[in-house]
């Protein structure tokens, strides 16, 4: 028996699991959507990270890479227990037909094993569903977890789609989206007074200059430190 499987996330880039053959093409009636949450990786259950699943949908192709397991069963379970630790966020398995460019309508691997996830937040504790762009790209650009952050894994997957040949136009415009984001934090806080020509760090100085010496408030016992919030 072989072990296929199909990538369509971070398994295209970063697989983590001993393979005997990639294959890059594409699977039907399924596309790529970040609508699901991830809590032990690229995030935490505080801020969940969004990673990708399939959203089915007819006409839609996902383009990633397929990974042949050979060498017997022990192989194969070594490979699978590692994916099933991985990938536990996703609570379903399917088997889909393989497609690759030589041959788009004949399938190049039959039951081909892929993981994904039920499309419900009732039953799916880990579905985030859909959200506008600009609130996706904010969570993406500010969620981190013991693995790293989600910026990275979206924008490597974006590299990734290219390095194969395979751009996914969604991926990129939220990439570029959570670029923006990004942007925006990192823009300086720093901003001149209008018609003063004196900047925020200039005027600071400047108080500071008519403080009196802490020697001059010794007069008696100090009042006691009151906690504030931050």
């Amino acid at each position: 028996m072989v072990l296929w499987v199909f990538g369509y996330g971070s398994l295209v880039y970063n697989f983590g699991f001993d393979y005997d053959e990639k294959v890059v093409g594409f699977i039907k009636g399924h596309k790529r959507v970040f609508d699901l949450a991830c809590i032990d990786h690229r995030g935490t259950p505080e801020h969940p990270a969004r990673t990708c699943t399939l959203e089915a949908g007819e006409g839609e192709i996902c383009w990633g890479a397929a990974f042949c397991v050979k060498g017997g069963p022990e192989k194969e379970r070594l490979a699978m227990e590692y994916l099933e630790r991985r990938e536990c966020e996703y609570d379903l398995k399917a088997c889909v037909d393989f497609y690759t460019e030589d041959d788009p309508l004949k399938p190049a691997v039959t039951g081909c094993l892929v993981f994904t996830s039920t499309p419900c937040k009732i039953s799916n504790k880990y579905y985030l569903g859909p959200a506008p762009l600009e609130d996706m790209a904010r969570q993406i650009a500010t969620a981190n977890g013991p693995c790293g952050n989600n910026r990275d894994y979206l924008f490597k997957l974006e590299k990734a789609l290219a390095d194969i040949g395979h751009e996914d136009d969604m991926v990129i415009e939220l990439a570029n989206e959570v670029r923006s984001v990004l942007a925006r934090m990192e823009r300086p806080k720093e901003k001149l007074l209008v018609g003063s020509g004196i900047s925020d760090t200039s005027r600071i100085s400047l108080k500071a200059a008519h403080i009196p010496s802490p020697l001059h408030l010794i007069g008696g016992p100090l009042p006691e430190a009151i906690a504030m919030d931050s």
